[in-house]
């Protein structure tokens, strides 16, 4: 899980979902259903790695002449090196929230960050060996209150491992009176409560020195890397402001206008299909039937001509960063 969005993954994935484990035949229906489209495959999670049968969906996957990516918390890199390279994955997405000491204290489990560190290292050595590029490591970091004043130091640890991209996502969060106002509108419009939007909510505004960020970031584009570093939402000095002096934000620069619904679809351990991975919504189950017909069924059809006339809903704009992909 990506975007800023790792910070609240435990509060807007029940455990009991997590639990659950599609076969992997209803895992390769879905995927020969839409593998004509050519469309790029992300596993994600949880810790998608942990499902047993993690690299016979990867074999499913490139078997269909499809990308395949994996976003993972990285612990479990070096275990599954040999294997991750062998298959032919594409990309593996981690997160890294600054140096050893800050990393481990905000995923509270001491030794990950040297677990994807020293994992990342194996699997280098593993692709110099059999001469490919593949898989290219990318990484994640959120900007949050602790590790905003580490950017230099995640940097050079990304360079460090030879990672190909390394993206600073500006940190996500809600007002709870939005949030509420916005669970209670779609309960009433939608049928269904969007209660995972509660793992976004905060008491206050982030700690954040905004002038120290801005210009940190106008060093970071000035300055030359080994690896590709960007910033996403790729936001400009006044909406940097506005994203942290306060909780309502309308970007200047992009369009406000969410195309995710026509690009994208997550499917959980449950078969239950999402427009949004951040939202319990959903218009059906691919253990009823397929995945196909769920994306085109009156549920899904009527969700994209809300968002085709309303453009997006009011907590879009800092709680999901698809607003700003496509």
């Amino acid at each position: 899980m990506d975007n800023g969005e790792k910070k609240a993954s435990s509060k807007i994935i029940k455990k009991d979902i997590l639990k659950i484990r599609l076969s992997l035949e209803e895992i390769k229906d879905p995927i020969d259903g839409v593998k004509h489209f050519k469309p790029n495959i992300t596993l994600f999670g949880g810790e998608p790695m942990l499902y047993p049968n993690w690299i016979k969906v990867v074999e499913i996957v490139k078997s269909a002449g499809l990308r395949c990516n994996i976003i993972t918390n990285g612990v479990l890199i070096g275990r599954w090196a040999q294997e991750i390279v062998d298959i032919g994955l594409d990309e593996i997405i981690f997160s890294l929230d600054g140096p050893e000491e800050i990393h481990d204290k905000i995923r509270r489990v001491p030794g990950t960050f040297n677990k994807s560190i020293e994992g990342s290292h194996i699997l280098n050595d593993i692709k110099h060996k059999k001469n490919t590029t593949k898989p290219l490591i990318n990484i994640n970091s959120t900007l949050s209150e602790i590790s905003y004043k580490y950017t230099d130091e995640i940097i050079s640890i990304a360079e460090g491992i030879n990672t190909d991209g390394l993206t600073f996502h500006h940190l996500l969060f809600l007002h709870k009176d939005t949030t509420r106002d916005f669970i209670n509108f779609f309960k009433e419009r939608f049928g269904q409560i969007p209660s995972n939007w509660l793992g976004f909510v905060v008491e206050k505004l982030p700690d954040i020195d905004i002038s120290y960020l801005t210009e940190k970031i106008h060093q970071i584009h000035k300055n030359k890397y080994k690896t590709n570093v960007t910033f996403y939402p790729n936001l400009s000095d006044n909406e940097i402001k506005q994203w942290y002096s306060q909780f309502s934000f309308k970007a200047t620069s992009y369009k406000n206008k969410c195309l995710s619904l026509w690009m994208t679809a997550y499917i959980f351990p449950d078969g239950s299909v999402r427009p949004y991975h951040t939202m319990n919504y959903s218009p059906g189950n691919i253990k009823h039937e397929k995945f196909t017909a769920i994306w085109n069924n009156s549920k899904y059809r009527e969700y994209r001509n809300y968002i085709k006339k309303n453009k997006y809903f009011p907590i879009c704009s800092k709680g999901c960063t698809e607003l700003f992909r496509y």
